[in-house]
């Protein structure tokens, strides 16, 4: 259908279009699209078999939608992605402001235009991407801004009286008639406004300041809202929970590499960034650890969630740590390192809620916690795990590391060290190249490297060896010697840090 050619009433009968409501149109369209074996819902990863099914299903079923779960779990992308299944263009009746159906007009003007003008009514098309209306529920809403008001300025300047329903100034819900309309956090929203949604969810009429219209409109809602026991929030009043069909329940990547479809996709990596800093898949993996050890942390509020913006804002301040080192460094290009790592902690500290025992302990402490449980977990995926050599240490393939450490050597890996004076540094200690060839053969001499750095830390982790965190990078040292040494000029809370460390392990 031409929609160019075709202006008024008259011509959209003749070019047989046929009216539907909106939840007609959702359904029909999700059927085109499974029969079509299209993707529905691009760029969702990891809700293939959960929340996308679901979510179809109540399309197919009619059924107006909340979808619950913790922040960062992609509730919004879902709901706005839903207008891939609108029509591209519908017929409005010209200036109806609520988007009135030739065929089902529901506003007194719409009424009105078919009564004076019949099929010579002026038809406008509205794309689908002018069919999605968004409100963000905060306890400053009020009814006026959902539902209407009297308007007394329309009165006045119309000359009708108040008891006229043409002088109601319409709010978001009757204006995005034929529409999605979502509401976001929904528990946010006063219990007396959520009271308001009641009828307009079953029977479809309305009540402003003493009208009571019935207006039959056409619209597929989309709520979102966290768990109703997260901290500090409100909830969702048991009559609204019940007039809403579908509940769908969302959740977090349930595997790294879903996590890093994810963060690759939504993180904002410059081209530049991308010819100056390489990143090992190994690196990758990290930083998607990170957020799974935080999401089981003793020190994070588990009812408040970690959201996917966590490891988003991560990623993105990794390449930005290793940019900025070849800025200084002057290198044209560099590789990621575990050093570079200590960059993603202000990512960390703004994403989560630390419960009681977190904030004794301190954003940062915490942070830097994580990253030390994220290296320790993936740690015996690549170096046998330490713990079964610890009564048996002639046999430990680490013993020429411990040992170098053991003698009183220290090493020192600096957050601004050119590329070879870091490799220089790392093939300085006995044994690391030999456990990273031994474990890990045939790599790439860059993501060696890499491995060396790990393996370092990891040791660290178990309590091998020591690491402390300087004013600008990391210092390793026999495990003995780095409880009582004293920290030197420009440490930072090196001593607090490692007797942190030991608690955790």
């Amino acid at each position: 259908m031409d929609q160019n050619k075709i202006k008024n009433f008259h011509q959209l009968k003749t070019a047989g279009y046929q009216s539907k409501s909106i939840k007609e149109e959702l359904r029909a369209n999700l059927i085109k699209k499974l029969k079509g074996k299209e993707n529905v819902f691009e760029g969702i990863w990891g809700y293939e078999e959960t929340v996308i099914p679901d979510l179809e299903r109540a399309i197919l079923a009619g059924h107006d939608i909340n979808l619950l779960g913790l922040r960062g779990q992609a509730k919004t992308r879902l709901a706005r992605l839903m207008t891939n299944l609108l029509d591209e263009y519908i017929p409005v009746i010209e200036g109806s402001e609520l988007n009135d159906d030739p065929f089902h007009p529901v506003s007194r003007y719409g009424i009105d235009k078919i009564q004076e003008l019949g099929e010579e009514t002026p038809i406008a098309w509205m794309h689908r991407d002018e069919r999605y209306t968004e409100k963000l529920a905060t306890p400053d809403v009020s009814i006026a801004d959902l539902i209407g008001d009297v308007d007394p300025i329309k009165a006045a300047s119309l000359k009708l009286p108040y008891s006229d329903e043409r002088v109601i100034h319409f709010g978001l819900i009757p204006r995005a008639n034929r529409c999605i309309f979502v509401i976001n956090e929904l528990p946010d929203l006063q219990a007396r406004i959520q009271v308001a949604l009641f009828n307009i969810l079953q029977e479809g009429d309305i009540q402003i300041r003493g009208f009571k219209l019935r207006l039959l409109l056409d619209l597929q809602f989309v709520f979102t809202a966290n768990p109703e026991d997260y901290t500090n929030r409100g909830s969702i009043v048991t009559p609204l929970k019940d007039r809403i069909d579908s509940q769908i329940i969302t959740h977090y990547p349930k595997t790294i590499e879903i996590g890093k479809k994810i963060t690759e996709q939504e993180a904002r990596i410059k081209a530049d960034q991308k010819r100056s800093v390489s990143i090992v898949e190994m690196a990758k993996d990290l930083v998607e650890q990170i957020a799974v050890e935080a999401r089981k942390s003793e020190y994070v509020d588990a009812k408040s969630g970690v959201s996917a913006r966590l490891t988003i804002s991560a990623y993105e301040n990794l390449f930005a740590a290793a940019e900025r080192r070849t800025i200084i460094n002057q290198e044209k290009n560099t590789v990621i390192r575990i050093t570079d790592f200590v960059g993603v902690i202000p990512a960390i500290t703004g994403k989560v809620e630390l419960v009681y025992e977190g904030e004794q302990e301190g954003p940062t402490i915490v942070a830097q916690n994580l990253i030390g449980k994220a290296i320790r977990t993936l740690f015996i995926n690549y170096f046998p795990d330490p713990e079964k050599f610890r009564k048996q240490k002639e046999k430990s393939p680490y013993k020429k590391i411990t040992t170098w450490f053991g003698e009183g050597n220290t090493l020192d890996l600096l957050g601004d060290m050119t590329n070879q004076e870091y490799e220089k540094n790392l093939r300085s200690v006995p044994g690391l190249v030999d456990v990273v060839n031994e474990f890990q053969k045939g790599k790439d001499p860059n993501f060696k490297l890499f491995l060396m750095e790990f393996a370092l830390h990891g040791l660290a982790e178990y309590s091998m060896i020591s690491k402390h965190y300087l004013a600008r990078g990391l210092q390793f040292k026999d495990l003995i010697s780095g409880m009582f040494s004293v920290p030197k000029e420009g440490d930072e809370d090196q001593d607090d840090d490692e007797a942190f460390g030991n608690r955790m392990n």
